[in-house]
């Protein structure tokens, strides 16, 4: 008798082209299948979402219209499935009806979580939002089975909540995409400072365009940014590129040194550090601003810097502009820790056991003897 496979139903929040679903979800789906896990992925939002988002800033009522039906169509089928994963919430700005429904169906969910998204109800500018929503995001984890979360800040956030299971998995990538980086030849070409993102990140780069402004005078160096959109960063070289997933790596590996600029607040302390690990990955120092995973992730000295004022950007720039060597062992050691910690071969089968547990848990529970009810 063949043994049963664990059905899995994936609620992303966007098609693959979505960068949160496609690294927190979508590169799994292989070592799930290799595993004996079955499973299906019913995105909320799909690719004509996002086109029109990144295109016009946001997506037509069509597109909203669309994915609420494809989302109430995916909950209806659930009982179908072992297990659900849900990415973040079922629906934005919509109460936690859909995880209680669940709940109620006896229907185990996982959710996951990239980034501080309960600030984006309990800080909503709207006091609306915040009387109606604000607690949100605790209701669905109290009713999840277990959570995932990308680093320490959200899974403190989800004990706090009343979650029955944390686990840290962080945002990775797949070493196949990234081979080992071969030595970058001297060259008299200007210092590429890079950095990759999207259009609603970009702007964390106006904070330290000071610093970028110094260390590229004189044609010493540029900025290229991947990703970013058209962006006005006085006094900077500026060097912009679109995304594309098929050249992503081969444009990340052309960079000198990869930086990521936060402002030490909420919704930031919640970021997984994600592009750092893309730049350490590619054999590149880095340079951060000390906030959230960041400290966790760069090691001062060992892999890159961290910087938080104008003068410690500077600083740290510099020294790299000025010493090849340092830059070529800063990421070499950049990319040992990825193949240690970030990498999907070790995060993989770790989360294919994280769902038997769940889809176990269950079994064992439903096996047991109902002993009040035979006193």
């Amino acid at each position: 008798m063949s043994r049963h496979r664990t059905r899995v139903l994936f609620l992303t929040k966007h098609a693959r082209t979505g960068a949160s679903s496609r690294y927190r979800s979508f590169q799994y789906l292989p070592w799930l299948e290799q595993a004996g896990i079955e499973c299906q992925v019913r995105p909320l939002f799909d690719e004509a979402y996002l086109a029109h988002r990144y295109q016009s800033g946001r997506g037509h009522v069509r597109d909203i219209l669309g994915a609420f039906f494809r989302r109430a169509a995916a909950l209806i089928a659930a009982r179908r499935f072992d297990v659900l994963v849900i990415e973040k919430e079922s629906l934005p700005y919509f109460p936690a009806l859909p995880e209680r429904w669940l709940r109620l169906l006896g229907v185990p969910y996982v959710v996951d979580y990239d980034d501080a998204l309960f600030h984006q109800y309990d800080q909503h500018r709207s006091g609306w939002v915040r009387r109606l929503l604000g607690s949100k995001i605790a209701h669905v984890i109290r009713d999840a089975h277990l959570v995932t979360a990308g680093n320490a800040y959200l899974a403190d956030y989800a004990r706090c909540a009343g979650a029955h299971k944390v686990e840290i998995v962080p945002t990775v990538i797949d070493l196949e995409r990234y081979p080992s980086p071969n030595v970058k030849p001297p060259s008299d070409t200007p210092f590429i400072i890079g950095w990759i993102g999207s259009p609603s990140t970009a702007k964390y780069l106006q904070a330290i365009a000071p610093a970028l402004a110094e260390i590229c005078a004189g044609g010493r160096g540029i900025v290229r940014l991947i990703g970013s959109g058209p962006i006005d960063l006085p006094g900077v070289p500026v060097e912009v590129l679109p995304w594309d997933e098929a050249a992503e790596v081969d444009d990340l590996k052309r960079f000198d040194v990869g930086i990521m600029p936060l402002p030490d607040e909420p919704w930031e302390r919640g970021k997984c550090g994600f592009k750092l690990i893309q730049y350490m990955a590619c054999g590149l120092p880095v340079v951060a601003s000390p906030v959230g995973v960041n400290r966790d992730i760069v090691e001062q000295g060992v892999n890159g810097y961290l910087a938080e004022t104008t003068a410690e950007w500077a600083r740290s720039l510099s020294t790299l502009l000025r010493d090849a060597v340092l830059r070529r062992r800063m990421g070499l050691a950049g990319r040992q820790k990825v193949e240690q910690h970030y990498s999907l071969q070790v995060t993989g089968p770790r989360l294919a056991g994280l769902i038997r547990s769940v889809v176990d848990g269950r079994k064992a529970k439903a096996s047991r003897p109902n002993i009040a009810g035979n006193l």
